[in-house]
């Protein structure tokens, strides 16, 4: 029997696994749109709020890091201050929180995880308790688990690629890495030298990305397919 192409399978979480957080968000927005009588959209105050949260944890990494709960109260402050003024950022923020934790998996999300016959370790842009309170709630197998709290800075920096390597004691060359968005997963593994298959889903909020994945998906149940065929 030929030795595998790839030893192990980096899967993304929100977005890839879980649905991700753009109704959160919608949500969200409305209410603050309501609550302050803003003269602007849900949608517009979504791009305007995604745009300034995407920027600021691109800059928070490593000595600077702050956590997506941080970044996502600093970035609702810097948004509506010029609007409304000073506001307390947490009742908005702890909504997204409370998705984070309790996320609406992909119909088949569980049954495709438990069917990829190669070591997984999820690599997620999340803070480290709502990412390991979803995994438990869904009861999902994985064999080791990194949010960007972990390692201390987020995709698409080369570090938490690195940090995942480690911890399964692999090279970049022997892993397969899975996500939904172009610039956090799929740049961000091809930069660091790991092949990456981008998931296509129907709905994202932003993805500054123009990455050409390696290969594209539109369901994980696709990926034992795709490693038979690349192995």
């Amino acid at each position: 029997m030929s030795e595998r192409r790839f030893k192990a399978l980096f899967l993304d979480f929100y977005g890839t696994v879980a649905a991700g957080d753009v109704e959160a968000v919608e949500s969200v927005c409305q209410q603050v749109v309501t609550d302050f009588k803003l003269d602007m959209s849900a949608a517009e105050l979504t791009v305007a709020w995604g745009n300034r949260f995407f920027r600021m944890i691109e800059t928070c990494n490593h000595d600077g890091f702050k956590t997506l709960h941080e970044c996502e109260c600093e970035s609702l402050i810097e948004t509506l201050k010029p609007l409304v003024g000073d506001v307390d950022p947490n009742p908005y923020a702890d909504r997204l929180y409370a998705y984070w934790c309790d996320p609406h998996l992909h119909t088949e999300a569980a049954a495709a995880i438990a069917s990829i016959d190669l070591p997984i370790c999820c690599v997620s842009n999340a803070d480290t308790d709502h990412l390991l309170a979803a995994i438990e709630k869904h009861s999902l197998r994985f064999d080791a688990i990194l949010s960007s709290e972990d390692a201390r800075c987020y995709k698409p920096e080369p570090a938490i690629f690195a940090k995942a390597c480690e911890m399964m004691n692999v090279q970049p060359a022997e892993v397969l890495h899975v996500g939904d968005s172009l610039h956090s997963d799929i740049e961000g593994a091809q930069n660091f030298g790991i092949q990456a298959a981008w998931i296509c889903r129907d709905r994202r909020i932003h993805d500054v990305g123009k990455a050409h994945p390696d290969y594209q998906i539109s369901r994980l149940d696709e990926i034992p397919a795709l490693l038979s065929k690349l192995s």
